[in-house]
């Protein structure tokens, strides 16, 4: 994934009320020191997609997403990849938008998202905050 084509700010969509997901997407936050990214909790209870959004609330609750500048939408890996590059993060964005490991990430991602109520409760949120606090840019 060319992350270079993306207008800017990149509106992410994620599940704010899973512990994992709020942890990454929140970290990552706070080294977008551009202000790149705006972050929408979409399981609040108040949210509606936006206008001209390609799916739904509940494909949005599965699955996070991204619309950027131009309208252009971003879902599952492609949202990582961009994420951690906006955020400072270039290995790990590079990482995400290999070539090489994108059938990895793509196999791997939709088995964590349909299980991070339940990893949310073990120690991964927080291994993922410190890992990510070490390579954070500064």
């Amino acid at each position: 994934m060319n992350t270079l084509n993306v207008m800017y700010p990149l509106t992410i969509y994620y599940d704010a009320s899973c512990p994992l997901c709020a942890a990454e997407m929140h970290t990552i936050k706070e080294t977008d020191f551009d202000n790149k990214l705006i972050l929408v909790d979409c399981s609040n209870e108040a949210f509606n997609e936006p206008a001209f959004c390609p799916t739904n609330k509940a494909e949005m609750m599965e699955r996070i997403h991204a619309q950027d500048a131009s309208g252009q939408w971003y879902k599952g890996v492609d949202v990582f990849a961009i994420a951690y590059q906006s955020g400072g993060f270039t290995t790990l964005g590079k990482l995400w938008g290999s070539k090489t490991l994108r059938p990895f990430f793509s196999r791997a991602y939709p088995l964590i998202a349909d299980n991070r109520q339940w990893l949310s409760k073990t120690p991964l949120p927080y291994l993922l905050n410190k890992m990510l606090r070490v390579c954070a840019p500064s």
